[in-house]
């Protein structure tokens, strides 16, 4: 799939009114390109696709706005807004915060977000040079719903 196609179908997915399946997004992380952990340091804002997933609606009580990855040993993985308008990093939620590692995951090595509180790590892959698809993995009764995996999507922020 060309790096276009591929941001359009993410596009059209995110954009849905009526919702997404998983295996709408597993077809489309299938086709994207892994990222590496030392390409994705920064700021990213985070959202999720439409799927109707259980840590949709922890994470709009949690205010979550993204995720922060200063460097592989020091990543957060709920920044959230406090009730001024502040970012803060959630470690309360988070049971701490996360570290980087290039990990396998479904037959390809990619940036993953590895939890340091809870058995839960976050696997990402390329939409673009400024956009990341992810999908949240770990102890079933932690992170699937009906079986789903949780799939978000971060934005680099400028």
């Amino acid at each position: 799939m060309v790096v276009t196609t591929a941001r359009q179908k993410f596009d059209e997915l995110r954009a849905r009114p009526e919702g997404v399946t998983p295996a709408e997004l597993d077809d489309l992380w299938a086709r994207l390109a892994p990222a590496r952990a030392e390409d994705i340091l920064g700021e990213w804002q985070g959202d999720d696709f439409a799927t109707g997933h259980k840590l949709h609606d922890q994470l709009v009580a949690s205010n979550w706005f993204g995720k922060t990855f200063v460097s592989a040993f020091d990543a957060k993985p709920l920044i959230c807004r406090d009730a001024d308008g502040n970012l803060y990093s959630d470690k309360k939620s988070g049971n701490g915060e996360a570290t980087l590692w290039n990990i396998e995951f479904r037959g390809e090595v990619t940036a993953t977000m590895v939890y340091n509180g809870a058995p839960i790590f976050d696997h990402f892959k390329r939409v673009d040079d400024r956009t990341l698809m992810g999908i949240m993995n770990g102890k079933p009764e932690l992170v699937l719903d009906n079986g789903q995996h949780y799939y978000f999507l971060l934005e680099r922020v400028s």
